[in-house]
C-alpha cells in the first residue's frame, strides 16, 4: 500500500541508495553499496564552485568481504565525489574494519575504528544497513547449517526472539520458522 497523497511540494534533495550482495569463488561474500546525494537546484561548495542541480554532492562506494560467520576479511572505501576535497583522505581507514564481525557491538566496533575525523560520517551510515544486506545475503548459507546443527538452531531462534513484530515471543511466524522437523 503507497503512503497517503502528499501536501504541495518540490523536490529539494534526493539520497539514494543501492546495495548487493555476492558470492565469490573462493567462498566469501562481497557486499557492495553505493550513496549518492544530490540537490534539485544550483548550489556553490567551497571547494567545488558551482554544483548543478542533479551533479552528485556525494557519490561513495563500500565494499566489505566478510565469511560465513559475518567476519568482515577486508573493507575497500572510495569516494567519487564530496563536497571537500580533503573528504576522500578517510576512505583508505575504512580498511580498519577487517576483523570486526557484524553482531551484537558491531556499530560500537565501528565506531571505536573510523568514528569521528577518523571516518565519514555517510560512509559509516552506509555499513549498518550493509550488515542487514550481509545477513540477508549469506541467510541460505546458515540456514543449511542450522538445518544440521540443532544446537545452531536453538542459537538462531534465541537471537531472533523480539527483534521485530514478526518474531515477538509469541508470534505464529516465529514458532512455524523453527517447528521441529
Amino acid at each position: 500500500m503507497p503512503l497517503s497523497a502528499p501536501a504541495d511540494r518540490k523536490p529539494l534533495h534526493r539520497r539514494a541508495i543501492t546495495m548487493h550482495g555476492y558470492q565469490r569463488e573462493d567462498g566469501l561474500f562481497d557486499i557492495e553499496g553505493h550513496l549518492e546525494d544530490t540537490k534539485s537546484y544550483t548550489f556553490s561548495g567551497l571547494d567545488r564552485g558551482t554544483i548543478k542541480p542533479g551533479e552528485p554532492l556525494h557519490g561513495m562506494w563500500l565494499r566489505l568481504t566478510v565469511d560465513d560467520d559475518l567476519t568482515i576479511i577486508a573493507c575497500e572505501a572510495s569516494t567519487d565525489f564530496s563536497p571537500y576535497a580533503i573528504c576522500p583522505q578517510a576512505a583508505p581507514n575504512f580498511a580498519a574494519l577487517a576483523g570486526i564481525r557484524i553482531g551484537p557491538g558491531f556499530t560500537r566496533a565501528v565506531k571505536e575504528r573510523v568514528g569521528g575525523s577518523a571516518g565519514c560520517t555517510h560512509l559509516r551510515e552506509m555499513l549498518a544497513q550493509m550488515a542487514t544486506v550481509a545477513f540477508q545475503t549469506i541467510y541460505p548459507v546458515r540456514r543449511r547449517k542450522e538445518a544440521e546443527n540443532p544446537e545452531a538452531l536453538e542459537a538462531s531462534r534465541k537471537r531472533m526472539i523480539g527483534t521485530c513484530l514478526a518474531y515477538a515471543p509469541d508470534s505464529p511466524i516465529l514458532a512455524r520458522r523453527f517447528a521441529p522437523g
